[in-house]
């Protein structure tokens, strides 16, 4: 309670019904935050008028903004875009940086809801040192298309893993009396045609899927918005579509936040609002200028204008921004922050390939370090997404013109070059780029050792053509380990890649996208200060032929734009016959085994697991003992998945244990009984039928290690809150 013992629903109440019509207009339409103007450059005529237009007073330099209605005591909202940090392309608040974390595909393979809560925190906390109110956060958009330019912001392909983390996250921003969001509802997995392509599904399948993600992330985290996508979803654009907001969302989820548009995404006046959409964010063809007139007409009535804006109020009320106001000039601990985007780095990096060579043999007494700006930084996510970190970065544009260089890609100032001299000050380290393949082997040659950092930069608006690594690294992969075996390849993707040169190398690790001291977290884990815990979020594929869809659906390669600006696609639709069967489902469904499987990761030791115990009836518990078998302290994080009758495994739940070498330790894994349940299409409910459940406990989905079979009795579920 706040204001003299007010409810947020009662204080809400009072500050909307203090407004005028026009002033409740006013919440229901954001405008653009920050300017292209301020760059002083000539615009591509491709640039959207939104972006022209001069920065509007008072606003900070963000994505959106909101004037305040200062006659009610109501504040501006700033908008900013989020995930990875405070983000900023460069352009919207020029000079400005902030913590850069690692990408979220990253955070995903931590499988540690605590991680992302205080991630979620730290973004929350400089937002609000910033003066930003309204983070743009929470993608949970799932892995259906594997060479999705944005699959590095999102939380990968099981919607149990990225519900619970995404709502760990959400939590943690409004835990700092900052609102977030939960995006891009719905079905919005590939950037090619984004704004076009109509996304078809069966009702039983959505829902068992990306809407459990969403519904998974919005009873967690209860975001404050959320944030409906560009396509179409089975014949209706998301931000005009009658079953995802009114029907499941407002209806069967009782959401009481508001839903605001994605930027430019918005194709009506009165069919968006009749369907639920609450707030239009800026777009050029703005269809919001017509509500004062069409509520005079009668054609939208003054109580669903009122709604509208009482769900803006109440939802800041609720995160306690109206107590707690955000303002330009807080305090922001850089080191602090730092070490915990390295910390939070380290552990979602992912070991998938180890004969011995790592940790880092001590005796190696020179290592050549290999590999595209491995002496500058590491690369950063493009788009809206991407973080300015502190100290800068470093565009791959040579030559470009200003606008370019902002959409490049880009790298923080975080070397790993550096960071492994500074690890092994007494080995001989040298350095090559990887431009010219037969350097790069002679290098090798006169090695001990190799290390080579690979990278495949991705960007909002830009999906991939296939799994191959750029700029020919996969033929000097093949060169430089043909010259020297004892070589390692660090991955440095945001999505799964293609490794032709697998069998010749002694050592993969997976680093993603890895934020502010990436440099600093790669090197620790190769030299055995810290030990590898992360697990994949999403499957690796062996080939595009294991896919539903072989090659991106609509793909163009001469439309692949960063962001998506002034790119012009006919309509089309995406069958998404997979239905529920996502990622590590599919694998198991048609029976393809892929390169490296959902939940995988090695660690520098080894995990025994026995003592198998469980329990069904009303709901299903397992028991497990947990031994480490080998002669270092390390993580394992334990799975459970179950295969209701006829269906694939689902995994319901995990248990993630930390043990000293000879240390055993019994876990227990309750099955969340939202993964037990089926949606049944014909009855508009959830249930689960009285029957055999088949189980395993593993290190991965592809990796069973106890199996058992329990009966679970009936039950059926009201999913409305």
């Amino acid at each position: 309670m706040t204001e003299q013992g007010k409810t947020a629903e009662e204080r809400a109440a009072s500050i909307v019904d203090a407004m005028t019509l026009d002033e409740q207009i006013s919440l229901t339409k954001s405008m653009s935050g920050g300017s292209l103007l301020d760059l002083g450059i000539p615009l591509p005529s491709f640039i959207p008028e939104a972006m022209r237009q001069p920065k509007p007073d008072g606003a900070l330099g963000t994505a959106g903004f909101v004037p305040a209605v200062d006659r009610v005591g109501f504040p501006a909202l700033h908008l900013g875009d989020a995930s990875l940090g405070v983000a900023d392309i460069g352009y919207l608040r020029p000079g400005q940086e902030s913590t850069a974390l690692p990408a979220t595909l990253s955070l995903a393979a931590t499988f540690d809801p605590a991680m992302a809560r205080e991630a979620g925190r730290l973004i929350g906390a400089e937002a609000f040192a910033k003066g930003i109110n309204v983070m743009l956060a929470g993608g949970v958009n799932l892995a259906r298309e594997l060479r999705n330019g944005r699959n590095f912001e999102y939380l990968g392909e099981d919607p149990l893993l990225a519900g619970v983390l995404v709502g760990e996250q959400i939590a943690g921003i409004q835990d700092r009396h900052v609102a977030s969001t939960i995006k891009h509802f719905t079905l919005n997995p590939q950037e090619s045609g984004r704004f076009v392509y109509d996304a078809r599904i069966g009702e039983a399948a959505l829902r068992e899927s990306d809407l459990l993600a969403f519904e998974i992330g919005i009873k967690r985290g209860k975001p404050a918005s959320i944030m409906c996508a560009y396509n179409k979803v089975n014949g209706a654009y998301a931000c005009e579509n009658e079953f995802l907001m009114r029907d499941v969302l407002k209806g069967d989820w009782q959401y009481s936040g508001w839903v605001m548009s994605d930027w430019g995404a918005v194709h009506s006046l009165k069919p968006s609002i009749d369907a639920g959409l609450d707030q239009q964010s800026p777009q050029d063809e703005d269809y919001f200028a017509g509500l004062p007139a069409a509520v005079k007409a009668g054609e939208i009535a003054p109580a669903r204008v009122r709604d509208m804006a009482l769900r803006i109020v109440r939802s800041m009320a609720l995160v306690g921004a109206l107590d707690h106001r955000a303002a330009p000039g807080g305090v922001i601990d850089r080191e602090a922050n730092s070490a915990k985007a390295q910390a939070m780095a380290e552990a979602g990096m992912v070991l998938l390939k180890n004969n011995g060579i790592l940790p880092l043999a001590s005796s190696a007494k020179s290592i050549a370090v290999i590999g595209r700006h491995a002496d500058k930084g590491v690369p950063i996510g493009g788009g809206s997404s991407q973080v300015i970190p502190w100290g800068g970065v470093y565009r791959d544009a040579p030559g470009a013109n200003p606008l370019s260089a902002l959409l490049a890609p880009s790298y923080g100032l975080s070397s790993p070059l550096k960071a492994l001299q500074a690890e092994l000050p007494g080995t001989a380290i040298s350095f090559d780029d990887g431009s010219d393949v037969a350097r790069a082997a002679e290098a090798a040659k006169k090695a001990d050792l190799v290390v080579i950092y690979a990278v495949k930069p991705e960007m909002e608006g830009i999906d991939h053509a296939d799994f191959s690594l750029p700029y020919g690294q996969d033929a000097m992969i093949d060169a430089v380990a043909s010259a020297n075996r004892k070589t390692v390849v660090v991955l440095q993707t945001g999505n799964p890649v293609a490794m032709p040169w697998l069998g010749k190398v002694g050592a993969v690790l997976e680093a993603w996208f890895s934020g502010q001291r990436g440099g600093e977290a790669m090197a620790a884990i190769l030299n055995g200060k810290s030990a590898p815990q992360g697990r994949l979020p999403i499957s690796f594929p062996a080939g595009a032929e294991q896919l539903t869809q072989k090659a991106v659906v609509g793909y163009d390669p001469a439309k692949q734009r960063p962001l998506g600006i002034g790119v012009k696609y006919d309509p089309f639709p995406i069958d998404y016959v997979e239905g529920s069967d996502i990622g590590y489902r599919w694998f198991e469904r048609t029976e393809a085994k892929p390169l490296f499987p959902f939940g995988y990761g090695l660690t520098y030791t080894r995990f025994d697991y026995g003592g198998l115990e469980f329990r069904g009836g009303k709901a299903l518990s397992v028991k497990a003992r947990i031994t480490n078998s080998g002669d270092r302290e390390g993580i394992e994080v334990a799975q459970l998945y179950v295969a209701p009758p006829g269906r694939t495994h689902r995994l319901a739940g995990w248990a993630k244990v930390s043990l000293k070498p000879g240390e055993s330790r019994e876990v227990t894994i309750e099955a969340d009984p939202w993964l037990l349940l089926s949606y049944d299409e014909a009855g508009k409910n959830w249930g689960r039928p009285r029957g055999e459940y088949r189980f395993f406990v593993g290190k991965s989905a592809g990796e069973p290690m106890l199996t058992g079979s329990a009966v679970l009795t009936a039950a059926t579920e009201d999913r409305k809150r």
